[in-house]
């Protein structure tokens, strides 16, 4: 079963909390597509913010994997797999090792390795509304 919320981008904060309260405790691994521009990295910035990371949060689009702590002292990934050309290049970065570390996995453009994920991945589709809101649909 799907859910869909329409927001303001100003409203992604409250977005990111209202997430972080639909997925399951057992949903390490969260993805994110949509087009370029939906809002991808806005929103994981936010989740970031909402998981107690101090640190800046910036897009992998090169290093591929960014490493963060929670408040708890816990590390979390943020990966942008867009570069990528193949699920091989995926499990050169060392992606399996990832998705079974048991830390939280938050993924920008999937694509390449959805055979790799576990059944239970909360998955976040974003798209650009004609008034420039966004919305989200997650399951």
């Amino acid at each position: 079963m799907s859910n869909t919320i329409v927001y303001a981008l100003e409203e992604v904060g409250q977005i990111a909390e209202r997430l972080l309260k639909a997925a399951a405790p057992e949903q390490t691994i969260w993805t994110f597509t949509g087009e370029i521009g939906a809002g991808k990295t806005t929103l994981i910035k936010a989740l970031c913010r909402k998981l107690g990371s101090e640190e800046t949060v910036s897009s992998p689009t090169f290093s591929l994997v960014n490493e963060y702590e929670d408040r708890e002292g816990e590390t979390f990934y943020h990966m942008d797999l867009y570069r990528l050309n193949d699920a091989e290049e995926a499990l050169d970065i060392g992606i399996e090792e990832y998705l079974d570390s048991g830390r939280r996995c938050l993924i920008e453009w999937p694509g390449l390795i959805e055979h790799l994920l576990p059944e239970d991945t909360f998955r976040i589709k974003l798209e650009i509304g004609s008034d420039s809101s966004r919305k989200i649909i997650f399951l």
